[in-house]
């Protein structure tokens, strides 16, 4: 934008000397002006990466019109993006770089036949050329918003319904008065505060747009052909072809906005450990029914486990509830994501032994305290929670001896959720419920601390797997080496987070999110 704004006034001043337009044509200043400019500007801004890829977009684009051959549109946008990747092979990861990429290509290949113009014609009048421009506006946020709708639900799994309100409002303001006063209040500071006001209007504006019902449409994340059909589609709604044509889009795009998420089948369930660094967060899964067990850890004041992972990760696989949230004890690396998803998601139940007056409690619809004995089954999937004693709740005890314990029990086998329960409540749990303690897969108790995991109460549990949700060289030294030698003593298969990423398992064969989609620096050679 700033450099079509220089480029435009490069050219306006140099019209004006006979010498310099015949000295070089004014469109090339202007191109040339507009390049300076920008790349002035970009290194002003700080010589960001999108920045800098702008600039040598530009600069591409610029030195093959300089160049006197006429390359076909397909041909500079190709030769830009070699450039760009060349110069910057990070960005080919990015979604910045295929959604600009991607919308200059529709907006070029969609462009209408030129007409041919009538020299003898009268010349428009200024409404009549400010409709045609408002005309071209419109054509181009419709173009852009249809034809990355598909790539935005391939990259984010949601799209913005008012997006493209949004657009037509905020473009022409950035574009002709905001950008326009900030400049210009280098040589007049009053402009400024003109500027910021109609920024904060503006903001406000996009805020109560983006805070709208359905301001946002959410999908599962599509398997890859669907992914395909959608891209697809969506070149052919905003191509210049005869409109039969066009309506294929509509089949080829259903799939990737309406995808089926996939649920087990009844009497079996899913579990996803999630990677959420230092805490713990669990989802079960059964044909109808979602169990949240645990919110993961809060990061920072602005940032938690629930925002960054879990409702990203819950939208991807397509669910729009949590039936039941169970939060195991008030400690923050286990609550530390549960507002946002009582804000963001409806909670049917919110199982936990956190305090009456516990604000996380408070947000809840039902809240409801868990203790041993509270049995329910789901699709032929059991739930049985184990700890703490209705009793616990009347004595002075610190939080992780309050930790709910829940066992799950289906065909496939059991799992067993322990919190941060440490010796003290594994001795009493081995004293009352030795015998349903038995479970294939059990999430090692309090991160793999020292305090947890007796020899007694592995020998009772006797797992197969055991799942150890702790970040990557956390300040506690989890899991302690004391803990990692009686399960290798026993023959469990430790999965520890901080290697396996997100563990799943369906039954079957489990999987670690970092196997199953390495990235490419885990690339291992042939043989190896």
């Amino acid at each position: 934008m700033f450099a079509w704004l220089a480029g435009l006034l490069v050219q306006a001043l140099w019209r004006r000397s006979a010498r310099a337009v015949h000295l070089w044509p004014a469109p090339w200043a202007g191109r040339v002006g507009g390049l300076l400019a920008a790349t002035a500007y970009a290194v002003f801004a700080g010589w960001g990466v999108p920045a800098q890829r702008t600039v040598w977009m530009l600069a591409t684009i610029t030195l093959l019109h300089l160049s006197g051959r006429r390359w076909p549109w397909a041909m500079v946008l190709l030769v830009a993006a070699v450039v760009v990747s060349a110069l910057d092979p990070w960005a080919l990861l990015q979604p910045g770089f295929w959604l600009s990429f991607v919308a200059v290509g529709l907006l070029m290949a969609s462009e209408p036949a030129q007409r041919v113009v009538d020299r003898n014609a009268p010349s428009p009048r200024w409404w009549q050329r400010l409709w045609v421009a408002a005309r071209g506006g419109v054509r181009t946020q419709v173009v852009a918003t249809l034809g990355l709708t598909p790539l935005s639900l391939v990259f984010f799994q949601q799209v913005s319904v008012v997006g493209l309100v949004a657009n037509l409002v905020a473009i022409p303001l950035v574009t002709l008065v905001i950008t326009p006063l900030a400049l210009l209040g280098v040589m007049l500071a009053p402009l400024w505060r003109v500027g910021a006001a109609v920024q904060e209007a503006l903001s406000q504006g996009l805020a109560w747009l983006g805070a709208l019902p359905g301001a946002v449409w959410v999908v599962p994340a599509a398997p890859l052909w669907a992914q395909a059909a959608g891209l697809l589609g969506a070149a052919l709604v905003v191509l210049p072809l005869p409109w039969r044509l066009r309506l294929f889009a509509i089949p080829l795009v259903m799939p990737l906005l309406l995808p089926v998420p996939v649920r087990p089948e009844a009497g079996r369930y899913e579990v996803v450990a999630v990677d959420v660094g230092q805490g713990t967060a669990v989802l079960v899964r059964t044909r109808g029914h979602l169990l949240v067990y645990d919110a993961g850890p809060q990061y920072s004041r602005e940032s938690d486990a629930g925002q960054r992972v879990l409702l990203p990760l819950l939208q991807a696989r397509g669910e729009t509830r949590i039936n039941r949230l169970v939060l195991s004890h008030r400690d923050l690396d286990h609550v530390g994501g549960a507002k946002p998803l009582l804000q963001t998601l409806p909670v049917g139940e919110l199982l936990s032994s956190l305090e009456d007056g516990h604000p996380i409690r408070a947000m809840a619809a039902s809240p409801v305290r868990c203790a041993a004995g509270q049995r329910w089954v789901w699709d032929g999937v059991q739930f049985e929670v184990l700890h703490p004693r209705a009793e616990d709740y009347e004595r002075s005890l610190k939080s992780n001896a309050m930790s709910c314990v829940v066992k799950v029990s289906g065909p496939q086998g059991t799992l067993l959720l322990t919190g941060d329960i440490e010796r003290q409540q594994e001795a009493e749990l081995l004293s009352t419920s030795a015998a349903a303690l038995r479970s294939d897969v059990m999430l090692v108790p309090h991160h793999g601390s020292r305090t947890s995991s007796t020899a007694a109460f592995l020998d009772a549990v006797a797992p197969k797997v055991a799942i150890v949700q702790a970040g990557y060289r956390n300040r506690f030294g989890h899991p302690v080496a004391d803990v990692t030698e009686r399960l290798k003593a026993r023959g469990v298969r430790i999965e520890a987070s901080a290697a396996c990423g997100a563990w799943q398992w369906g039954g079957g064969e489990a999987v670690c999110e970092r196997d199953r989609a390495r990235r490419y620096w885990h690339h291992a050679a042939r043989g190896e």
